[in-house]
């Protein structure tokens, strides 16, 4: 039986249809993750086990490993929506630039527990950015940096720098992009037109913004639950991140490519932990920095905080304004970030 019969009376003659996806097209979206897949691949990615509070977590990243004895280690530190992805350009740069013989540091770059390849939160206790900057300092000592790291963050990323930075000696000094406090410090008619301006631009993020960060840390389940069910839904909830939060929007497929890891590695959900809780706040005097700090401003980051509003919150000895790059700084402007790190860490950095 085919059940094709139209009645007799049918007025229309519809023409039979089969669904047909071209080749060519299943080619190119196959292609397209190869390619991905293979920019991935062509670092060093690891993964290691570290116990703490008696569970084993996986933790992945990438590095690249220098054979200099002086080198100094610098631990990269990701924040939502982004991944380890975010500063494979400056890793690309710092291959291109020097071999293993030349190159002066360790370049370390951890998926935050919960996001990618690394395991996700535990279901049994809470776990928050101080459980991961633990986790992450046991990894650097672990990979023999116990004498000394760098730590540079933006986003979730600067809260863990700030608590590596405040709670455990072998994290000597840390540069940030984000994530400090722009209320109740000098007053905004003090500031340069540009400072200003991006007083405005965070008050604004305030406003309108924010939304997305009281569903992810209030209802992080119901709203993972619902990404995780659709990656059309998924694309728009992160997408519209990274076209909002960009000073240029970034490549589609360069979008593409970070909501698919999302998708592929079933992370959404957990990628939410860091929402949360409230702790390790960068306004609160128990973590303000003593040790060197260093700020890179970016106008089109969410918080772009004036120079004097950053040093209210630790040890300020380097700060660079920038005339552009947003809130992915080591995707829309990774020359600029890695010039600041390297610029800050010649100017602090003791053996």
């Amino acid at each position: 039986m085919s059940f094709t019969q139209l009645p007799a009376n049918a007025t229309l003659s519809p023409k039979p249809f089969k669904v047909d996806i071209p080749d060519a097209t299943l080619d190119e979206l196959r292609t397209l993750l190869k390619y991905h897949e293979a920019g991935i691949n062509s670092f060093p990615n690891y993964v290691t086990t570290i116990e703490d509070g008696g569970t084993d977590f996986n933790i992945h990243f990438v590095a690249l490993y220098s054979e200099k004895a002086d080198a100094i280690p610098i631990v990269f530190l990701h924040g939502w929506p982004g991944s380890f992805l975010e500063f494979l350009a400056i890793l690309a740069i710092m291959r291109e630039r020097y071999t293993p013989a030349t190159l002066p540091y360790h370049l370390i770059v951890p998926s935050v527990p919960g996001y990618a390849f690394s395991s996700p939160p535990p279901l049994d206790r809470e776990f928050d950015t101080i459980d991961v900057a633990r986790i992450f300092n046991k990894l650097m000592v672990g990979l023999g940096f116990g004498g000394g790291y760098v730590a540079q963050g933006g986003d979730i990323g600067s809260k863990i720098a700030r608590i590596l930075n405040v709670q455990y000696e072998s994290c000597k000094v840390n540069i940030t992009t984000a994530l400090l406090p722009y209320t109740g410090l000098k007053p905004v008619a003090e500031l340069s037109a540009s400072e200003q301006r991006g007083v405005a631009l965070a008050s604004e993020f305030q406003n309108t913004g924010r939304a997305y960060a009281i569903e992810q840390g209030t209802r992080p389940a119901t709203l993972g639950i619902v990404l995780s069910s659709s990656p059309v839904a998924l694309l728009a909830w992160i997408g519209e991140k990274f076209l909002d939060w960009s000073d240029v929007d970034p490549p589609l497929d360069h979008i593409l490519a970070c909501a698919t890891l999302y998708w592929v590695t079933e992370c959404i959900a957990t990628s939410f932990y860091p929402y949360r809780q409230k702790t390790a706040q960068h306004s609160d005097p128990e973590w303000r920095i003593t040790k060197p700090l260093g700020y890179s401003y970016f106008p089109k980051e969410l918080f772009p905080m004036p120079e004097s509003w950053v040093a209210t919150t630790g040890n300020l000895v380097f700060y660079k304004a920038h005339e552009k790059g947003g809130h992915f700084a080591a995707v829309e402007e990774a020359e600029a970030l890695l010039e600041d790190v390297e610029a800050f860490i010649k100017q602090v950095w003791k053996p």
